[in-house]
């Protein structure tokens, strides 16, 4: 697959996933009637729904990243080219960027707009660690154990992890920097992004090392998608 098609597939990915995470985000917060939980149950559903649909589509041209900690992880482990990181990350902002345009222009909202949402502290940046860790857990342990089941993985651990975290679970510096952008339902008041994205950086990075030492390492033409059956991994220590 050429570089330019994976590219492509990595920016319109991760807009896609910005545009169900806001998308859904204004339209639980609309239909609630004030009611926060029920619109981040719509939202948590949405985004893993979403999810599935979007790695099925794109695992087997990119990978399906659509994240910059999952990307420097494929990179460590020699899954993806190291002079290819740079400009999965780069497609991966500018779409995210564009996926949150695309969610306010359906909803009649402001293109883009600083969001007050605040979340910060301690309590919020341990639950980043937590859900980029199990994230990446995920994705390891199921791509060098389960490739085919991958997507559903995926999709199942972020939907739960709306729940069971704190921050709600953004475990995406790219989507993070994105809902900045978004003063909405799902924002994030652009001076917590950076803690939260430390907080990404060192979750995925743990995990990067605990996992790549629990599964043995699969041949280069793995996929974070799951594009190869289990058979073909190997079975060395």
């Amino acid at each position: 697959m050429t570089i330019a098609r994976r590219l492509v597939a990595e920016g319109l990915g991760t807009a896609l996933l910005l545009a169900v995470v806001i998308g859904s985000g204004i339209m639980g917060e609309r239909l609630a009637g004030g009611n926060v939980a029920i619109a981040l149950l719509a939202n948590a559903i949405a985004t893993g729904a979403g999810l599935v649909a979007l790695i099925l589509m794109f695992g087997t041209i990119s990978g399906a990243h659509f994240n910059p900690v999952v990307t420097l992880s494929e990179g460590w482990q020699g899954n993806l080219p190291r002079s290819e990181v740079a400009p999965y990350i780069a497609v991966q902002v500018v779409g995210a960027f564009a996926g949150v345009a695309a969610a306010h222009l359906m909803f009649g909202e402001p293109l883009f707009s600083a969001s007050a949402h605040v979340r910060t502290g301690a309590a919020q940046w341990w639950s980043e660690f937590v859900a980029t860790f199990g994230l990446m857990a995920v994705i390891i342990g199921c791509s060098r154990s389960r490739p085919a089941l991958t997507p559903f993985a995926v999709a199942a651990y972020i939907t739960a992890a709306y729940w069971f975290t704190a921050s709600t679970s953004f475990a995406n510096p790219a989507v993070t920097l994105a809902r900045a952008a978004s003063n909405t339902f799902a924002g994030i008041r652009p001076a917590d992004a950076p803690g939260f994205i430390a907080a990404q950086m060192l979750g995925g990075a743990a995990a990067t090392l605990v996992f790549c030492w629990l599964y043995p390492a699969p041949p280069r033409s793995a996929t974070v998608g799951g594009t190869v059956a289990p058979g073909d991994f190997s079975r060395s220590a």
